[in-house]
């Protein structure tokens, strides 16, 4: 499956989005979201329609094996997710969601 770069970022932001929207500040845990960090690797590929010609396409692990011999590039970014206002981007899990792991009822949640 082929996906460009811009369209993995996307994917994240629009997850954040979504996690943000979840946010509900009465529960008892929140979290702020920080720097985030990213590592693709990369092949550049001539693209008729990319304004500079060549257009980075992320590659998943089993085509990073088979373009070993290929031209390909780690590209590492570094994002911290802010809102429209510049604030800290906020997030928490859904309220309906049945307890993770190790929680087994409300009082833990409060402990």
């Amino acid at each position: 499956m082929d996906i460009d770069l811009a369209a993995a970022v996307t994917a994240l932001r629009d997850e954040l989005i979504e996690a943000a929207a979840r946010h509900d500040p009465g529960q008892h845990i929140g979290f702020k979201v920080g720097p985030i960090e990213l590592e693709f690797a990369v092949e550049l590929r001539a693209d008729a329609k990319a304004k500079t010609g060549f257009k980075a396409w992320v590659l998943s692990a089993d085509a990073e094996v088979g373009a070993a011999r290929a031209r390909t590039h780690k590209v590492k970014l570094t994002v911290t997710p802010t809102t429209p206002d510049g604030e800290d981007l906020m997030i928490s899990g859904d309220p309906a969601r049945a307890p993770g792991p190790g929680v087994e009822g409300e009082d833990d949640l409060q402990r």
